[in-house]
C-alpha cells in the first residue's frame, strides 16, 4: 500500500481547496492510498482482447426527426421574468 507523504497530500488539498486537521489528513492519506491500490489492481488485469466500453447502459438512442412546433414569442417568454433587459432575461452575475 503506497502511503501519501504529507507534502503531496497538502499539494492535492491546496489544488482542491480543502482544509483539514491532522487526523483528517491521516484518513485522507489512507483513503487516497487505497484508491491507488485499486487502480494498481486494475492495471494488472489483461484487457488485450476486451472491446472498449463506450456506455454503461445497453439502451440505444431513439432518434427522431426535428419538427417545428408551437414556440413562444420573445414577449411570451419574458412575460413572467422577474428581471429583463433589452429583450433578454437578466440574471445575477455568478462569476467575478
Amino acid at each position: 500500500m503506497k502511503k501519501f507523504d504529507q507534502v503531496t497530500l497538502q499539494k492535492i488539498a491546496h489544488l482542491a481547496r480543502l482544509n483539514f486537521d491532522t487526523q483528517a489528513a491521516e484518513k485522507m492519506s489512507a483513503d487516497l492510498s487505497q484508491v491507488l491500490d485499486w487502480v494498481a489492481q486494475l492495471q494488472e488485469i489483461d484487457t488485450q482482447n476486451v472491446a472498449p466500453l463506450t456506455s454503461m447502459s445497453s439502451e440505444i438512442n431513439a432518434f427522431r426527426t426535428d419538427e417545428v412546433g408551437v414556440q413562444l414569442t420573445q414577449e411570451q417568454a419574458l412575460k413572467n421574468a422577474p428581471k429583463k433587459e433589452n429583450g433578454f432575461f437578466s440574471v445575477p452575475k455568478i462569476m467575478e
